[in-house]
């Protein structure tokens, strides 16, 4: 467990209520955070807080749309007021809507660009200001290999990559305050979505990530525990000169 001073710190973790997001929420809470679990449904991120409080950690359900000014805000008041202040902040709510380009709508690009881009610049200022006047803050962005480019994602990709540049500039914005911010971009990780994407192409999911599989050196698709244990670094005291970076957890070598 990595230790925290005291008091107690407090993370918020958006999209936490199944796959990274809820592995994310796990693992700071043993590395001895307050964990806040935010996801749309408040109801679905219970779970989540029932196994964090199980294993004798400190956590919090809230439901929220990233995407509504007044909810974030409420949101974030909300966790102030019943965890303490939140300095640490995962941006990992995400949704797909994948098409070419031709048949992609401007509902699926606005929706995608909404969940991902507008939802952390709405966390991210509405967290900033607890982070700035505790003098320490960790803010954690998650990106995409798909920032790269991938068939199919213009809108997707097109976000992830926008996220790697809000994470730069805020990591030169919040700097002098002792806050990093940082993203991640994972490659093939098993979770519902993937095998939604297994499910809309037709395929197997086990013969889905067999074929991711072998693409990646090192032989095996992700897990979302690969992601909460890069996720734990970033949010170390030690980790504090490692700010606006972009780290691919992909198995291998991507950028």
């Amino acid at each position: 467990m990595t230790e925290q001073t005291n008091p107690m710190r407090t993370a918020i973790v958006t999209g936490a209520a199944r796959g990274i997001g809820a592995a994310v929420a796990k693992r700071l809470s043993a590395d001895g955070f307050a964990v806040a679990v935010l996801d749309l449904d408040e109801a679905a991120c219970k779970p989540v807080v029932e196994q964090i409080e199980a294993s004798g950690g400190k956590a919090l359900a809230v439901g929220v749309d990233v995407a509504d000014e007044k909810a974030v805000d409420h949101a974030v008041t909300r966790v102030a007021e019943e965890l303490g202040a939140p300095t640490v902040l995962v941006n990992n709510a995400g949704i797909t809507r994948d098409n070419l380009l031709f048949k992609m709508t401007a509902e699926d690009w606005d929706a995608v660009m909404n969940v991902h881009l507008r939802g952390s610049f709405l966390m991210s200022k509405a967290t900033q200001k607890h982070m700035t006047d505790a003098k320490w803050g960790r803010i954690v962005n998650l990106s995409s290999v798909s920032a790269l480019g991938n068939r199919g994602q213009a809108n997707y990709a097109a976000a992830k990559a926008g996220l790697q540049g809000f994470t730069k500039t805020l990591a030169i914005e919040l700097g002098k305050f002792n806050v990093t911010v940082n993203a991640i971009a994972p490659g093939f990780i098993e979770t519902e979505m993937t095998a939604a994407t297994a499910e809309r192409v037709g395929m197997p999911f086990e013969d889905f990530k067999a074929a991711a599989a072998a693409q990646i050196p090192v032989a095996r698709v992700g897990q979302p525990e690969d992601i909460a244990a890069t996720v734990s670094f970033f949010a170390r005291e030690d980790a504090s000169f490692v700010s606006g970076q972009v780290l691919y957890v992909a198995g291998g070598p991507r950028a």
